[in-house]
């Protein structure tokens, strides 16, 4: 059996010391800089805890995946899904976020440590309108620590290389007939997911 590291000074000698920009990369807000790149993104990745553990759930919108409210502040609407809302449970339950941003073809990614809340505010769901739909609810997203990740984990995955690696995967279809014994998915989940996709986006 695997022996776990059970200290951070086991842990930390482990590795060296980090690099003094990797200390000095870190803002308690939303400075110029890390707003322009957050604007520019349209995927992120939103993780939070709860009682009954973690959860990291895919964002992302055709343009700006999130709205900067001001250097204090992060708007993201909660656009059709599947109901679970494991992640605004957690937040309802226990405010700590964190974002993590990508913007196809930078190398880079933007995290965002803070605490969040979930509202249903009339006037901030009605300003993300779109099409005659609105969010059901809104995160606001109050940062308290944004920063640059280093950029090794997308150079070693090639990530924006523009292959394609997903040919032979398990479908969405083959994942839900596997659970439910072939009562439910297959090919023709599958078939209708693009028709059922295209009217629900919002």
């Amino acid at each position: 059996m695997m022996e776990p590291i059970r200290s951070l000074d086991e842990l930390e000698s482990h590795y060296g010391a980090p690099g003094a920009a990797a200390l000095r990369k870190v803002a308690p807000r939303l400075t110029p800089e890390y707003r322009a790149w957050i604007e520019r993104s349209r995927f992120c990745i939103l993780s939070t805890v709860g009682p009954e553990g973690t959860d990291a759930s895919p964002r992302g919108d055709e343009g700006q995946v999130v709205r900067v409210l001001d250097e204090t502040a992060l708007a993201l609407p909660d656009w059709h899904g599947n109901n679970r809302i494991d992640t605004l449970r957690n937040i309802v339950r226990d405010p700590r976020v964190s974002l993590l941003f990508l913007v196809p073809g930078s190398d880079n990614v933007v995290r965002v440590n803070g605490r969040g809340l979930v509202t249903a505010d009339p006037d901030l769901r009605q300003s993300f309108a779109r099409g005659g739909r609105l969010p059901r609810t809104v995160t606001v997203v109050t940062p308290g620590e944004v920063y640059f990740q280093c950029a090794r984990a997308i150079l070693r995955s090639g990530l924006w290389a523009g292959r394609d690696d997903s040919a032979g995967l398990p479908t969405a279809g083959d994942f839900l007939a596997a659970m439910t014994e072939g009562a439910e998915g297959g090919a023709g989940y599958d078939a209708g997911w693009a028709r059922r996709a295209a009217g629900t986006l919002w």
